[in-house]
């Protein structure tokens, strides 16, 4: 049989291959716990700081009266994040302090291609004057399902209404708008806030 000096050179570089991703492997291999404590680790302690594990408590609850100062919005509901700074900005012209940030969703996003119709805006204390260019509204006591978590305002939402929905959907039922959504701030900046979720029953 005929050999020929291309053939015992394809198969040298065969070998030569093999063994640099032999290499490579074993470079990986070697370098894995350091991209791990760069990486991964950075992004799962975030995570876990934001509250991204931590469970929602869902419970049939009273809840309420609020009252609260808002502006009207209508639009994606990623946007609303800022009609609510827009409301914040108010209040600081007031020289008004603001209480929890309060949601009233009052159409379904999920019907309405990621649009939405809301109340947005924060809490007020008895006696407080609502600031120039913001409308007053009361939501009064009622029994509701409540779905809380404490954890960044970026999670709480989806988590919640997950957390909601699965519970709702095991006894037959399902959201059903509107929806309160009441952010609470923690008393330390060293600590996330509690998201509360609240639906009438």
């Amino acid at each position: 049989m005929t050999r020929f000096a291309g053939d015992g050179l394809s198969a040298g570089c065969a070998v030569v291959s093999s063994a640099r991703k032999q290499g490579a492997l074993q470079v990986i291999k070697k370098q894995w716990p350091a991209f791990l404590l760069a990486f991964v680790l950075p992004i799962l302690l975030v995570f876990w700081w934001w509250g991204g594990f931590e469970k929602v408590q869902v419970t049939e609850t009273e809840a309420g009266p609020y009252r609260y100062a808002y502006l009207d919005y209508e639009g994606p509901i990623s946007n609303m994040r800022k009609t609510q700074r827009a409301a914040y900005k108010r209040f600081v012209e007031a020289g008004v302090e603001t209480g929890d940030a309060i949601n009233l969703i009052m159409s379904d996003p999920r019907s309405g291609s990621g649009k939405v119709t809301a109340r947005v805006g924060y809490t007020l204390s008895d006696g407080v004057s609502v600031p120039e260019g913001l409308q007053e509204s009361i939501i009064p006591r009622r029994a509701v399902f409540a779905a809380s978590v404490q954890a960044a305002i970026l999670l709480a939402p989806s988590k919640t209404y997950q957390a909601l929905h699965d519970t709702l959907q095991a006894r037959g039922l399902e959201i059903v708008m509107p929806t309160v959504e009441i952010y609470r701030p923690a008393d330390s900046a060293s600590r996330i806030g509690t998201f509360t979720l609240e639906m009438d029953r």
